[in-house]
């Protein structure tokens, strides 16, 4: 049974999301250095692995250890394959055909499907009038981003799109899920810890059937940089303050943290990688931004009391 969370969120949760939107969007820089020189899931795997590890040896420090019963470790599984396995091996793939900035434009549909898994999955997240409207505008922002290519025709830009897009499915289902963990008493560390250890099994035969990393060329040192960098400071430290955010404020109130990612990502792209968007991106962005602050209500209640106060 999943626990009641505080849906308002105060300075304290605002203060973890907008940490959190940062070093996520730093997550997108770091794979645009690093997918140049190895394959997509080899790129996972030491993203999740290395992290598991310093996770794995940093959890006594907090005073706590694994849960080792049957529950716990089926439910790591699910989250590390909805939360981790999945959507990483999509962005990845993702953006080996589109810029990093456009990666997190369309990650920021994460919350419009979040509401529809919220809706149908939970008790306490349903969906109301305004959500409705939130959830139009946002698939009308992807709709005008993907329209173009998809007119086209099914090319490497297109396919890239929709790895996006699952992954942002994935990652609402992840949400859903996620909370849980709460009801079972696990700790936000340990829970990131178990995500990211039950991935990394999860991933190793992959890689060794796919990608055969013994066989690929030893990486450059900037791209050793960025997965330590991806593993470190995006993957351990980002889900410690995504799980205990979780806890604190909700799925949906987390899954906001999509529409501020882009915007350190879409900065480090353009400084670093000679990345540019399109006019077409940043109006698809506008209408997801107006359909999160629809799904949040909090904008809209505010102004409709201002209005009833004149």
């Amino acid at each position: 049974m999943n626990a009641k969370v505080n849906l308002t969120m105060g300075p304290v949760e605002w203060g973890l999301l907008i940490l959190l939107s940062a070093v996520w969007g730093g997550s997108f820089f770091f794979v645009g250095v690093a997918v140049a020189d190895v394959p997509p899931l080899t790129i996972v795997l030491v993203r999740v692995g290395l992290a598991a590890l310093v996770m794995q040896l940093a959890l006594p420090l907090f005073g706590l250890r694994m849960p080792t019963d049957r529950q716990a470790i089926r439910a790591f599984l699910i989250m590390g394959f909805l939360n981790n396995a999945v959507p990483f091996s999509l962005i990845v793939f993702g953006q080996t055909r589109i810029a990093s900035g456009l990666a997190a434009i369309f990650l920021a549909a994460t919350p419009i499907f979040g509401v529809l898994v919220a809706h149908f999955l939970t008790e306490d997240e349903r969906i109301r009038p305004l959500r409705i409207l939130g959830v139009a505008f946002g698939f009308g922002g992807v709709a005008l981003m993907v329209g173009e290519d998809l007119s086209g025709g099914i090319g490497g830009t297109f396919l890239g799109q929709a790895a996006l897009l699952g992954a942002a499915l994935s990652y609402a289902f992840g949400g859903v899920f996620g909370r849980r963990f709460k009801g079972m008493g696990i700790e936000p560390v340990q829970t990131a810890t178990g995500q990211v250890t039950a991935s990394t099994l999860l991933l190793i035969p992959a890689v060794i059937l796919v990608d055969r990393p013994w066989t690929l060329p030893m990486p450059s040192t900037e791209t050793v940089a960025s997965l330590i960098g991806l593993a470190l400071l995006c993957t351990a430290f980002a889900y410690i303050l995504y799980f205990e955010l979780l806890k604190r404020a909700g799925a949906m109130n987390l899954l906001l943290v999509t529409l501020l990612v882009p915007v350190s990502a879409i900065l480090l792209g353009v400084l670093f990688l000679n990345e540019a968007l399109a006019p077409m991106h940043f109006a698809g962005m506008a209408l997801i931004a107006v359909g999160l602050l629809a799904i949040d209500g909090r904008v809209f209640r505010r102004l409709r009391r201002a209005v009833l106060a004149e």
